[in-house]
């Protein structure tokens, strides 16, 4: 016989295993039923948005004007370079946001991350091929590290580079994945009861548990804005919102909340794919068409959207969808005001 509850249970138990090198998995149950996916999904979005990394926001190459140009006696073109370069994972020392740091390389050599490492910074990945000098070659460049959050276009670090640097693209995301599983667990003859796991992997720059425990403080410092909700005086009627308006927003997230890889948010942001909504509102065909998408990219955005609940045999009704389609659409002519202006 069911027992009338007057509060839901709470879970008792969690688990942290490590997997591999940077990869661990944070189990934790038993949920009553549907709270395991309550909970899990913001803490999966909070984990690969809210992590912070490093990255090389600019460089500044000797004798190179621009990211087409190329260096003498160096085999790689300078675009090439900067690629190898952003493919290094950086690491400052504990609580510097900023790191300026000039290198001189004099060939014949072949110059790998491991060659990067000094006092202010550190390499996570020093395998990491980045260029080959010739005999007679010389090779000097200062590139500037920072910490942040997420993927920053090089367009809007242009205030953080001196005239005659190159901004660059910056993808700070430490995490390189995080997927979870949601299964049943018995509890007292009850086989209602349910438990997260948590698959989490980094690049090295911060743990998979410290990543997770910075998004349990990221959700609990947000979540502490309603602490004084019971203080708060109401003196205007709540505005009430209709169905259609509270379905879409959860279909606004801008792709760049996704944890892509820099390739896919690239592809995507090139097409003018702002919003999660547009790649739900999209066929699989529609999105294999996008240019520049490739097959790897593909498989990660489809990833992506089975993870979220949004996989092939996803479909939304009419209504929200004709709904979804205006919203995109105005948020888009909003944002293209704001860029005139």
């Amino acid at each position: 016989m069911k027992k009338i509850k007057i509060a839901p249970s709470l879970p008792e138990n969690v688990e942290v295993n490590e997997l591999g090198e940077n990869r661990s998995e944070v189990i934790a149950y038993p949920f009553e039923s549907g709270y395991a996916i309550t909970l899990a999904h913001p803490l999966r979005r909070l984990v690969l948005g809210s992590s912070v990394g490093y990255a090389p926001i600019s460089i500044k190459i000797e004798g190179a004007a621009h990211e087409f140009d190329s260096v003498r006696g160096m085999h790689e073109d300078v675009a090439v370079f900067i690629i190898n370069l952003k493919n290094i994972r950086f690491k400052l020392q504990e609580g510097v946001e900023k790191q300026e740091v000039t290198y001189s390389f004099r060939g014949p050599i072949e110059i790998t991350a491991a060659d990067l490492i000094s006092e202010e910074v550190d390499i996570v990945n020093p395998e990491v091929f980045l260029a080959t000098l010739n005999e007679d070659a010389e090779l000097n460049f200062t590139v500037i590290i920072a910490q942040g959050l997420g993927y920053v276009q090089s367009e809007d670090l242009r205030d953080e580079v001196a005239e005659d640097g190159i901004a660059l693209d910056a993808f700070f995301t430490p995490v390189k994945k995080c997927n979870y599983d949601i299964a049943s667990v018995l509890v007292e003859d009850n086989p209602n009861y349910e438990k997260i796991t948590f698959d989490i992997e980094t690049d090295g720059q911060i743990s998979p548990v410290n990543a997770f425990t910075n998004a349990l403080e990221t959700m609990y410092k947000q979540l502490s804005v309603f602490n004084g909700v019971l203080d708060v005086e109401i003196n205007a009627k709540p505005v009430k919102r209709s169905n259609d308006d509270i379905e879409i927003k959860a279909y606004l997230d801008q792709i760049d909340a996704l944890g892509l890889s820099a390739r896919s948010f690239n592809s995507l942001d090139r097409s003018g794919i702002k919003y999660l909504g547009e790649l739900i509102l999209m066929s699989a065909n529609e999105i294999k068409n996008i240019k520049n998408l490739g097959r790897k990219s593909l498989d990660e955005i489809a990833d992506c959207l089975e993870t979220l609940g949004y996989g092939e045999d996803f479909e939304l009704p009419e209504n929200t969808r004709i709904s979804l389609v205006k919203k995109i659409e105005q948020l888009k002519e909003s944002s293209e005001r704001k860029e005139d202006k």
